[in-house]
């Protein structure tokens, strides 16, 4: 990083990871402390604008994410991948959750940051997720020893095609809970309406969209234009908060919101995803996981309504606005319930620009 009396600059790499894009940084560019380093990315994202028209986010929660990369320390990890998701109109940044796109594009990044070394073919890069703890391992394409972008593998939300990242996600129960069920229980009741708490990957609120009076197949966009619906979810999501132990939850995007509904496509399910406050365009990697993991175990609000496969592990395919996420689960079935061993996605990335982000003087000194 460079400072000035005018504008300081701040290597990053700009890249989209799955359905998600957003700044790349190395963690050791920007201030360790959370308040000095929340300013710096309210102004790197330009938060507190609806277009964030002074920064380099987009305007929705999709494209105003971040990842602070570092070599890790622990034992058997080769990175360590910080994630800070900012909001659009406020000048607020939420540390607590991950974001499973944006970690697509962490493999790729470390490998282009000089963190990892490349092999010749694929790169196995280990990441640990500092935000909940859980490990993740990306194989990246890298022939010749340098990342490829180019490929034929598609993911729904994305145009084209590109090189295939594939990840495996491990130690994804209860990361931010402590426990796949917070409660106990398969069902809870809020404010009249059935509901699964549930942490796996992502902690989330899940109910059907019929209890909505919703079909479950609306659009994004339809789904965004309906205040009414917002207006009954959030104050449901504050209390699934508290029940899960996550506090007061008002300025935290956990936990997220599910509404299931049968599938049309040939899928196990059809969801949309909220972030909380506006709709997924498409369906995001840990919410996936947790929505596949809630379609499988018995007694869920899911029940009756997912196309479950015969096979373990099993193939998910979670229908969204936009397509189809799918989702490898390696599970078992025991008379303790449904125990989850780990989930597996292939999605794509691609380093948009490289960099200096300028923000104004001072704030990297706190």
């Amino acid at each position: 990083m460079t400072t000035s009396l005018y504008q300081d600059a701040i290597p990053f790499l700009f890249m989209r990871g799955g359905t998600s894009r957003g700044p790349y940084f190395n963690r050791a560019d920007l201030p360790e402390d959370r308040e000095a380093l929340a300013r710096v990315l309210v102004a790197v994202v330009g938060a507190g604008h609806p277009q964030n028209i002074d920064g380099l986010g987009g305007g929705v929660a999709v494209t105003t994410k971040v990842a602070m990369l570092s070599r890790s320390d622990e034992p058997g990890i080769d990175v360590d991948y910080f994630f800070g998701q900012v909001a659009v109109e406020e000048a607020l940044v939420d540390f607590k959750p991950t974001c499973g796109n944006i970690l697509v594009g962490v493999g790729p990044a470390a490998i282009e940051m000089g963190l990892v070394a490349a092999q010749d073919g694929v790169t196995l890069v280990r990441i640990r997720a500092v935000n909940t703890g859980a490990t993740v391992e990306a194989r990246v394409q890298t022939p010749g020893g340098r990342v490829s972008y180019e490929g034929s593998t598609a993911i729904d939300g994305v145009p084209g095609t590109a090189a295939p990242v594939g990840l495996q996600f491990l130690d994804v129960v209860g990361s931010s809970c402590g426990a796949f069920l917070p409660t106990g229980k398969p069902r809870d009741v809020i404010d009249g309406i059935e509901v699964t708490l549930m942490d796996v990957a992502m902690p989330m609120m899940i109910a059907r969209a019929a209890d909505f009076g919703l079909t479950g197949y609306e659009t994004a966009e339809e789904l965004d234009a309906n205040r009414d619906l917002y207006a009954r979810m959030e104050p449901m999501r504050l209390e699934a908060g508290r029940r899960m132990g996550l506090g007061d939850v008002t300025k935290s995007v956990m936990p997220k919101i599910g509404l299931l509904s049968a599938p049309r496509h040939g899928g196990a399910i059809s969801a949309r995803y909220f972030m909380p406050w506006n709709c997924h365009p498409s369906m995001a990697v840990t919410g996936s996981q947790c929505l596949a993991a809630c379609t499988l175990t018995p007694g869920t609000v899911a029940d009756g309504l997912g196309v479950i496969p015969n096979e373990v592990p099993a193939l998910m395919m979670i229908e969204h606005p936009m397509g189809i996420i799918e989702v490898t689960v390696d599970y078992d079935q025991t008379a303790a319930g449904f125990v989850m061993k780990s989930a597996g996605l292939v999605r794509t990335a691609r380093m948009i620009a490289r960099g200096h982000a300028m923000i104004p003087p001072g704030l990297l000194q706190g």
